[in-house]
């Protein structure tokens, strides 16, 4: 979920003027940094209303300790929920999830297509993202690219999941048998260049992920929220689908391949305050977001930056303090005439010293002979 603080307040207990006084203590509650003083609010809610969905919601996000608890707490919370559609959804849409990392997978399958069925307009939640993930561990991969078939559409929002899924199952036609040697020597196959074109786009969306794909940094825990094109969604991406990655023989090489064949000099991901290729330009304001969704142990990764060549950095720089010479000498032509007597006297003054010792030690009449010449 990327819901904040005000998202929770109105997607758990209403915007409404009239609220009960359970919701206005879960109001308050959400609104706690501290987690221990969230689940006090809720079982205070709770003994106001021992039917406060919203309690029960908060009681299995947070307080509870194992999977199989939380999944007994949303069940408490969809029977208490009544007729709240959002938190019908989102319920629902958790009960999905226990089921899923409990085992019951065609299960958790079953109720998330369900769920987009039954209320289509509710992509807040992305629920379809949480539907991928469980088609790719039951390897249906035709059901994988029926979905995204209906959501990798040009006018629907993207991210991770849908970007790198979409490599995947491209890279996945071709990565068994990819050698890049055969590649340099012969070129690349059809195939292999849409996978090849499947993965520069999805670098392009958030360039962040491969680290974690290829184990090149540490995977810790996604946060409880996440950021679209930052680190934390990178994480977050790559805990839950680097299994999927690694079924497939090959995929990650082909990947590394890639990653590497780009990713030095980034000649095909647009920079920052350039055009993008495929989407807007990365967002520079990402790495300061993801500082604070990150745990401060967590070496947060940054958009690549343009490093410009030395020659080009020193020939701006001498241009640069040329313009300002010429510019103080039209302004102060008398001070700066002095200045750089004083200047050139003191830099050639180790000359003179230098020609008198040569002089001293050189035959008689050289230096006269060499002035003729």
């Amino acid at each position: 979920m990327n819901l904040s603080a005000q998202d929770h307040q109105t997607f758990f207990t209403g915007d409404t003027q009239q609220l009960k006084p359970e919701d206005t203590v879960m109001q308050k509650g959400w609104r706690e940094r501290s987690p221990q003083a969230r689940i006090r609010a809720a079982y205070q809610a709770i003994e106001l209303n021992h039917e406060c969905a919203a309690a029960y919601v908060l009681l299995a996000e947070e307080e509870a300790a194992t999977i199989t608890e939380a999944e007994r707490l949303f069940k408490q919370a969809l029977r208490s929920a009544g007729k709240d559609i959002n938190l019908l959804v989102y319920i629902k849409r958790r009960l999905a999830m226990c089921a899923r990392k409990l085992g019951r997978i065609k299960e958790a399958v079953k109720m998330m297509r369900d769920l987009m069925k039954e209320f289509p307009l509710l992509g807040m939640l992305n629920i379809h993202e949480n539907l991928l993930e469980a088609l790719l561990e039951l390897q249906a991969y035709a059901d994988v690219q029926a979905v995204l078939a209906k959501y990798d559409d040009i006018s629907l929002p993207k991210s991770a999941t849908i970007c790198y899924t979409s490599a995947l199952l491209k890279a996945r036609a071709v990565s068994d048998k990819f050698s890049p040697e055969a590649a340099s020597r012969r070129g690349l196959s059809t195939a292999e260049m849409n996978a090849v074109e499947a993965i520069h786009r999805a670098v392009e969306f958030n360039p962040h992920v491969p680290k974690y794909l290829l184990e090149m940094k540490s995977l810790i825990l996604p946060p409880e929220h996440i950021l679209k094109r930052g680190d934390s969604e990178a994480v977050a991406y790559a805990f839950f689908h680097l299994q999927h990655w690694k079924r497939a023989e090959g995929a990650l090489n082909l990947l590394h391949c890639t990653w590497e064949g780009t990713a030095p000099a980034f000649r095909i991901i647009p920079y920052p305050l350039e055009k993008g290729h495929l989407f807007y330009p990365y967002p520079g304001c990402t790495e300061s977001a993801d500082r604070e969704l990150l745990p401060s142990f967590h070496e947060v990764s940054v958009y690549p930056k343009k490093e410009l060549p030395f020659f080009i950095l020193f020939t701006a720089g001498l241009c640069s303090f040329t313009a300002m010479l010429a510019m103080l000498t039209h302004q102060f032509p008398e001070l700066m005439g002095v200045f750089a007597k004083a200047f050139f006297s003191t830099l050639f003054a180790p000359l003179g010293f230098f020609a008198d010792k040569m002089e001293s030690l050189m035959p008689s009449g050289f230096w006269h002979q060499l002035t003729l010449v």
